[in-house]
């Protein structure tokens, strides 16, 4: 094989030993994300990359690589950082890593909306303070989840409906909606609504739908309006999926009561007004940073770039538009 392997930032540790023991020459950046013109020239004359989701891998990535790359594994299962139509010009193979972090989205999806909904994070700040306080019946109070409400899930995937048993196991109502899904249905305990209805019933609403140009903004002004007074929104999914801005006056309006985000429209900056609301939880997108998880990642974007270059068929290929 021409070409090396390139890996944009240094992976988990055990993933680390396994690029040590490949038979392939591994170039691997650094523990901070590469810079732009770092990025093109380290991923010059590579046969394979494998990159995080922060990278735009372009038609400018691809011509810094040259005509040799054969795959860029990326070490997320969304890829709208990827030219999909560029790589497939090219044909170049791009794989994602699907299903293996599940379980750790969905956890953190459901600790976002338990700290939201119960003003945690606010409250540990005024404990925090010294302030003193007393007890009493109308401090910090927030939504009982267990008490009926209701879980409006847009977008039924894995995540999706891992984030719908977690809700279910704590008594709430379950519904949701998803393109190939016929309203009136159920799914494991979901029961499958309009997109309209879903703003119109949720309580707390959360996102699990790719980013495409089609659900870009998919969360404005016009669909918060929709939504009942003092709902709440979770974000474990992609920034871009709600407009910022138009989230942002609900919050102070009081028209929206909270929000859980792990992502944001310009990450790694987070809107101000987002991290001055004391209404809002902010995470640094650490959806999947379970330790096994980032484990089984790691493994499976070398997996998939390994066995491209021996000539076998990726294991988890996105596929072309």
């Amino acid at each position: 094989m021409e070409g090396h392997i390139y890996v944009s930032r240094t992976l988990t540790p055990k993933a680390m030993k396994l690029l040590d023991n490949l038979d392939y020459e591994v170039r691997v950046g650094g523990d901070e994300p590469p810079s732009r013109e770092k990025l093109l020239e380290d991923v010059a004359g590579a046969a394979g990359a494998i990159v995080m989701l922060s990278e735009k891998i372009d038609e400018e990535f691809f011509d810094a690589a040259g005509p040799g790359l054969e795959v860029v594994a990326n070490l997320a299962v969304g890829y709208d950082n990827i030219d999909l139509h560029e790589a497939k010009h090219r044909a170049v193979i791009v794989t994602n890593t699907p299903g293996v972090l599940t379980e750790a989205t969905a956890d953190l999806t459901f600790a976002l909306l338990l700290a939201t909904t119960r003003r945690v994070v606010e409250s540990d700040y005024y404990a925090r303070s010294g302030k003193p306080w007393i007890w009493g019946p109308n401090e910090y109070v927030g939504l009982d989840i267990s008490a009926g409400a209701t879980l409006g899930i847009y977008g039924l995937g894995r995540i999706g409906l891992a984030v719908a048993r977690r809700a279910q196991a704590f008594g709430m109502r379950t519904i949701g909606y998803a393109r190939h899904l016929v309203p009136g249905q159920e799914l494991d305990g979901v029961h499958i609504v309009e997109p309209d209805e879903l703003l119109q019933y949720s309580d707390v609403l959360t996102l699990h739908t790719p980013l495409t140009d089609e659900t870009r903004h998919l969360i404005d002004a016009a669909a918060i309006a929709k939504m009942k007074k003092g709902a709440y929104i979770i974000n474990a999914g992609r920034g871009g999926l709600i407009d910022e801005l138009a989230m942002v006056d609900a919050l102070k309006s009081g028209q929206l009561a909270g929000a859980g985000l792990d992502v944001f429209e310009g990450e790694p900056v987070i809107r101000p007004e987002l991290r001055e609301l004391p209404n809002v939880v902010v995470t640094p997108h650490i959806g999947s940073a379970g330790d096994k998880t980032r484990e089984v990642m790691s493994k499976l974007c070398i997996d998939n770039v390994v066995s491209v270059l021996d000539g076998k068929a990726p294991l988890t290929q996105v596929p072309y538009p």
